[in-house]
């Protein structure tokens, strides 16, 4: 096959690479490699932009067009964040094995996980190729290809600056390194992309990557392998099956938000109130990022987005405030191909042969001495998407003689999903806001909260793309493998791609092909309260449960997580006040980290451990009791005498009785409870609970603890024997298990990970050993925090940012924002004219394309 343009250019880079291994001049002669597509580069402008930064370093980037707007956000982006931003721009363009080798991995962990270098780069030069790029750009409004434009310009402007000598201090990590030159526009849309298909694709990073057909050599010795699965706290588990539960975003549970919006019949003051708190990541390309844009009389928006993105994702105007939270409806499909005998590319439709079209990936490839050659591998698509290697996951799912399996993501050609984001940041009413939902129905991949001005209302949605498989269909077209599935993955659409008549519908009206409608997904209006927490639609608010609607999108009567019960409750508890919900109380409650778990199930288990009085000699001696019936393995592991358990549980039990069922910093008890819970949940429900689950009371079965004492002795005894390895005292405070490292400074926090129930979220994706639950690997949970209200003509809102504007050491802005979430200050963020101007902090910046330094 004869090279296109793009590869003739990454070979003639190789060779500079090559022959400039020992000049001085390395860093820029590699640089003006970085940047393919030339052209579709940014334009040049002119751009002139005001930016003033207020306390914690937050950006307000002000500009009279859409081009100069991007400009000063791509510019502050890259002064906070250029070694992460650049990192990301070099794994959607599929070079990551060019710069850092094909078996190392990204060090922090994102939306497509942690694939090894080499298959996440065949994953995205081919997912994320020049006809998507050119598709996604062809779809935008010219504000947004402006937007765009002048964000690629003001990045590059900073990195000008960096090589001409600027900033001396700054990004020690990357500012002469190859891979942190100059990027293009079509770097951004393959960014915009990646976020498109977090919900669907990209959780299949490898699956992608290494599909071959059965008489293809396998691309490396472990090319088929799907990465190991991850428990909350990092605990591998390589023995994948047709019964492990799908992967959730980001590859561990927990990530995800909660969201609460209050109506005028439930606020103190009569008037709509927004918590928005995403649980996501605090490091890598998805870290969100805080600012301010406006362009006077047309936009005026405060709040995050992910890296690498021009735009507002979550916020408010000065007419609406938004939230979202991870949704349940699941964005992609897989398909069962019947392939034709002998021919295992060709399958068969309605009886008719279909090739599978080829196509070659090249990916360059740096070895240990520095040298790169290049890997090639040739990957399939069929007319329902990309063929998928699911053989680890399942032998039943494997590409073989007689089968294979595809996978279609509705949002692969959903290219409204910004662009509604930006109608949402220029909407003037809560109708407004709804109106624009409902029109694009683009979400990607999240619920939706939202409040307005003046409005008693208050706002759920779960409106986005969404295929359109109706339950009959599911029914009707579901091979047996994909019924074997259905408990691993409820609700994914497993259909048989033979029959023509298996695919998804398309409808008349939907906002794209086999997209679901509108009327067919859930909304709410209340004027009591709406919440989400990662839950499905079903108990949006539970006086009026929404069913009725796909198991494509959600289940309903389902047991609901610990978080979700705890959300629902702190509601209820929030809105018992005198004079009602308060922008205070809501604060209070979002940080007052209470574990649902403990609060359910910890006086049940230290009853049947410790006895009625919390000393664990009673407990020990119901263990012994029960020892004999136990099964042997049971038997063995809580074969300790009476005497040994007494000695042992005794203090670890008179911790757990005087916590005070938080995980406050100066918490005493939260880390053994958490290890101790965590070993629980290993036993099945119907064991470990008194009252199983009832759908006609979901928050508040299951309940009570029906467990062998005898489990649950060898429990804790397991749990002490964790925190003894990791170096915890079990009376250890929270903080000395909970942390995180800016520098010499050790921040102590407070919270936890979602199995046990936390509402106030931090949990970092690596095992519990002598880093605890350090939050410097792999950290995730709450992130930006924002309380909204209206009154009079003034917006209310009250922010946190728990990881600080910049990963940067060297920058001021480096843990400031994370010091304030720690002490739990709400910062009263500025919004209009006349509080940016009197903020304390302010400084001020003009920048204009035209003084400039050229950009190497």
């Amino acid at each position: 096959m004869p090279l296109n343009a793009s590869s003739h250019r990454r070979s003639r880079c190789a060779q500079r690479v090559r022959l400039l291994a020992t000049l001085p001049f390395i860093v820029l002669g590699l640089q003006s490699c970085a940047a393919p597509n030339a052209d579709v580069d940014a334009h040049a402008g002119p751009y002139q932009v005001e930016i003033r930064r207020t306390a914690l370093g937050i950006p307000h980037v002000k500009a009279g067009d859409w081009g100069s707007l991007g400009y000063g956000y791509g510019y502050v982006q890259a002064q906070d964040n250029l070694c992460t931003m650049a990192e990301g721009f070099i794994t959607y363009r599929g070079e990551r094995s060019r710069y850092f080798g094909a078996d190392a991995r990204p060090a922090a962990e994102s939306t497509f996980g942690q694939p090894d270098n080499l298959n996440a780069d065949f994953f995205f030069r081919f997912i994320a190729d020049d006809a998507a790029v050119s598709r996604y750009r062809q779809s935008q409004t010219a504000a947004m290809r402006a937007l765009i434009d002048g964000f690629v310009a003001g990045y590059n402007r900073y990195v000008s600056e960096l090589a001409h000598g600027e900033f001396p201090a700054a990004h020690a990590a990357c500012r002469a390194a190859p891979w942190a030159g100059k990027i293009s526009s079509a770097d951004v849309y393959r960014r915009l992309y990646a976020a498109n298909l977090a919900g669907g694709a990209t959780r299949f990073v490898n699956a992608i990557a290494t599909a071959t057909p059965p008489a293809a050599a396998a691309p490396s010795p472990d090319a088929s392998r799907e990465p190991a699965a991850e428990d909350e706290h990092g605990g591998s588990n390589t023995e994948l099956a047709a019964s492990t539960p799908l992967d959730p975003i980001g590859g561990h549970s927990g990530i995800g938000s909660n969201a609460l919006a209050f109506g005028a019949d439930a606020t103190r003051n009569g008037s709509a109130l927004l918590l928005g708190n995403p649980h996501w990541f605090w490091s890598g390309p998805d870290r969100l990022y805080q600012a301010q844009l406006t362009i006077p009389g047309q936009l005026n928006v405060s709040g995050v987005s992910f890296l690498g993105m021009p735009l507002i994702l979550m916020g408010f105007n000065e007419n609406v405030a938004w939230a979202h939270t991870v949704s349940t409806a699941k964005r992609f499909g897989l398909f069962k191909l019947t392939l034709v005998p002998g021919s295992p590319t060709t399958y068969l439709v309605d009886g008719k042969t279909e090739a599978m079209t080829p196509t070659q990936v090249r990916v360059d490839v740096r070895a240990a001495d520095g040298s790169i050659h290049t890997v090639s591998r040739t990957l399939y698509r069929s007319r329902f998407g990309p063929l998928v290697n699911l053989g680890a996951r399942s032998p039943a799912l494997a590409w073989n003689a007689q089968q294979a399996f595809a996978l279609r993501d509705i949002n692969a050609d959903n290219f409204r999903v910004f662009e509604n984001f930006l109608e949402w940041s220029q909407a003037n009413s809560l109708d407004d806001f709804i109106r624009i939902q409902k029109k694009n129905a683009a979400l990607p991949w999240v619920n939706t909260l939202a409040i307005g001005r003046g409005d008693p209302r208050v706002w759920y949605a779960d409106i986005g793309a969404v295929p359109d498989v109706p339950d009959e269909l599911a029914q009707r077209c579901t091979p047996p493998v994909g019924r074997a599935l259905a408990q691993s993955m409820p609700g994914v659409p497993l259909l048989d791609g033979s029959r023509s008549e298996c695919d998804w519908r398309d409808q008349p009206g939907a906002a794209q092909p086999r997209a679901m409608p509108v009327a067919q997904m859930p909304g709410l209006l209340r004027r009591d309260y709406v919440g989400n927490f990662n839950g499905s639609y079903w108990l949006s608010n539970p006086a009026a449960p929404l069913t009725g609607y796909a198991q494509i999108i959600g289940a309903t009567n389902t047991p609901q997580s610990l978080r979700t019960r705890l959300g629902h409750s702190i509601a209820t508890q929030l809105q018992s006040a005198p004079q009602g919900v308060s922008a205070d109380a809501l604060g209070h409650a979002a940080l007052d980290s209470r574990s649902m778990s403990a609060l359910l199930f910890r006086q049940p288990v230290l009853e049947r451990v410790c006895g009625s009085g919390g000393d664990a000699a009673a407990g020990a001696n119901a263990v012994a009791g029960t020892a004999a019936q136990a099964d042997a393995d049971t038997a063995a592991s809580a074969a300790l005498n009476t005497a040994e358990n007494t000695a042992e549980l005794r203090p670890a039990c008179k911790v757990l009785a005087a916590w005070d069922g938080t995980a406050s910093a100066n918490a005493i008890g939260a880390t053994l409870w958490d290890e101790l819970w965590r070993r629980l949940l290993t036993i099945p429900p119907a064991q470990l609970y008194a009252v199983p689950f009832d759908p006609a009371h979901p928050l508040t079965t299951p309940a009570g603890i029906a467990a062998d004492p005898a489990k649950l002795a060898a429990a804790l005894h397991d749990a002490i024997a964790a925190l003894q390895k990791a170096g915890l005292a079990i009376d250890a405070p929270r903080s000395a298990a909970l942390y995180v490292q800016r520098n010499d400074e050790r921040i102590p926090l407070y919270g936890g990970c979602d199995a046990a129930g936390y509402f106030t979220a931090a949990c970092a994706a690596h095992p519990f050993d002598t880093r605890a639950y350090s939050m410097n690997v792999n950290p995730s949970g709450d992130t930006y925090l924002q309380v909204v209200s209206f009154a009079g003509d003034q917006v209310l809102a009250r922010t946190l940012l728990a990881s600080s504007e910049s990963d940067d050491p060297a920058s001021p802005h480096y843990a400031d924002a994370t010091r304030d979430y720690a002490a739990q200050r709400w910062l009263s963020v500025p919004f209009s004219e006349a509080s940016i101007v009197r903020d304390p902090a302010m400084s001020v910046r003009t920048l204009s394309s035209s003084d400039a330094q050229p950009v190497n």
